[in-house]
């Protein structure tokens, strides 16, 4: 696939990748609406404090972990057309009560259901890896993800200017988020009807059971287990935050801790569930596959997409500390890192076609970013801006081409579980960004700096061990195994007695 196959828009396979990176789009824009608009609100509504505006801050992350593990497997039941339509369709609700609530209770609940929608990126790429050979896939998510993360810097752009100018008012604020949540609505029910799970005639194959992944052998289920535990068991450093600034109470946070402690209970008995009658029974050689690469994979979404939203976060305040710069000129050398979204990701998971080694772009992107921000924790106001700015760049490239990277790999790995294995990858990069951001309020921009160096660098470690290059990685179509056609089989049989009767 090359790059300018993206405007052939007649192509069916490019028409499906450009309505789902435009509903990409729209769910980071809605996702993001608050964060521009957080000075308008404090100033509307008397009540409202800088704290309640971070407290909604970390809402608007965490329900998001959870949520990409339950799409996921809602993706393997349901495929991504029906789930992206309902999930914009149904996030339009928190929004639009986080748009008129005129309690604290109303904005906290609404933003913190309205985390649910960062899922949405999970779908997009089970989507597309429905419509793409596995020898263009990394290109195509790439596209996919650069672009439509792209949202998150439109919602920065433009919802002050619309709220401003196009509404005005002490309300403005409320009718741009609004608005933003009828438009999403609106696209996941055009979304329905504009397009299917991959081209007429595919085959959604979906894994026996939706409720967990399943594995090949016993040391997998163990490994399996032990890197579910986090993925729920981070809650907890929220319900610390939350605690510690005064909004929840000791017997609150207990009843917190108790939930999460049995939701990852519940979750590790359904890993059994699924799993030991399976392995009990022995997986065919042609079925198995190598859960190492899901866990090197998790590792490095982790520390690139982890990283990407702590750093974006702090970025503006450590240019206008170390260069005494305006707040105005910061943020714009900090939206840089961002900007480079449209190029890197997407380039990321071309190099990731073209090199002909998957493992070998993933190594090289996850030593890129540690050298790069081992670079930014050298920086200091001794040195000239245009060259920190440049090294941000630098940094940035290879954040984001790694994110492509990533995402280039999965859906070979195991077609048939994509949903699940994207949903856990993607989970654990909002992992990492609670954890790095919970780390950033310990020590200084320089340490924190290091401290993602140093986590890319075990990631890259990990991936050396335990990552291994798909065995149809660039093949024309994605690998069958014995266990996908005797489940078409039982299908086919249920849907012909279904119709009988």
């Amino acid at each position: 696939m090359k790059v300018a196959d993206v405007f052939h828009f007649r192509n069916a396979e490019i028409k499906a990748l450009h309505l789902t990176w435009i509903a990409f789009f729209i769910t980071f824009y809605v996702w993001f609406n608050m964060a521009p608009l957080a000075s308008s609100m404090l100033k509307s509504v008397d009540w409202l404090t800088a704290d309640d505006i971070r407290l909604f801050a970390i809402c608007n992350v965490a329900l998001t972990i959870p949520a990409r593990i339950i799409v996921g497997m809602a993706l393997d039941r349901f495929g991504p057309r029906r789930v992206f339509s309902v999930l914009m369709v149904l996030m339009a609700i928190p929004a639009l009560v986080f748009a008129f609530g005129n309690t604290m209770t109303q904005l906290l609940v609404s933003r913190l259901v309205l985390s649910s929608i960062g899922a949405s990126f999970v779908v997009g790429i089970h989507m597309t890896a429905m419509w793409f050979k596995p020898k263009d896939i990394g290109f195509a998510e790439g596209f996919y993800a650069g672009w439509g993360n792209f949202g998150s810097a439109a919602a920065a752009i433009s919802l002050p200017t619309i709220a401003l100018h196009m509404y005005g008012g002490e309300d403005g604020w409320r009718w741009a988020i609004a608005q933003s949540a009828i438009v999403m609505a609106a696209y996941g029910v055009y979304y329905w009807f504009a397009i299917t799970d991959g081209p007429v005639g595919t085959v959604h194959r979906k894994p026996r059971k939706a409720v967990a992944l399943e594995v090949s052998s016993w040391g997998d289920m163990v490994k399996l287990i032990l890197w579910t535990i986090p993925l729920v068991g981070v809650l907890s450093i929220l319900v610390w935050r939350i605690r510690n600034m005064g909004y929840l109470s000791a017997t609150g946070a207990t009843i917190c801790y108790a939930v999460i402690f049995a939701i990852v209970c519940y979750q590790i008995i359904q890993i059994l569930r699924v799993n030991v009658p399976i392995l009990k029974k022995g997986v065919p050689e042609d079925d198995k596959y190598p859960f190492n690469s899901v866990a090197a994979l998790n590792s490095t979404y982790f520390a690139n997409f982890g990283a990407e939203l702590a750093v974006v976060s702090m970025l503006p305040m450590f240019f206008e500390q170390t260069w005494s710069l305006s707040a105005t000129a910061a943020g714009l050398i900090a939206a840089s890192f961002a900007f480079v979204n449209l190029v890197a990701r997407p380039m990321g998971g071309l190099v990731s076609d073209r090199m002909g080694n998957r493992r070998f772009v993933m190594l090289s992107y996850m030593l890129g970013i540690s050298v790069g921000f081992a670079l930014m924790g050298l920086m200091n106001s001794n040195w000239p801006l245009i060259i920190a700015v440049g090294i941000t760049v630098f940094t940035s490239f290879f954040v984001q081409g790694a994110e492509g990277a990533t995402f280039g790999i999965i859906p070979s790995i195991k077609r048939r579980l994509t949903g699940q294995i994207s949903g856990m990858a993607g989970a654990y990069g909002n992992v990492g960004a609670v954890v790095y951001l919970t780390i950033f309020t310990f020590v200084t921009p320089t340490q924190f700096f290091y401290i993602i160096a140093a986590g890319a660098f075990i990631s890259w470690v990990l991936c050396v061990m335990w990552l291994k290059e798909p065995e149809s990685g660039f093949a024309e179509e994605y690998q069958v195994s014995s266990v996908d056609l005797q489940i078409e089989e039982e299908e086919r049989r249920r849907q012909a007695a279904a119709t009988a009767g």
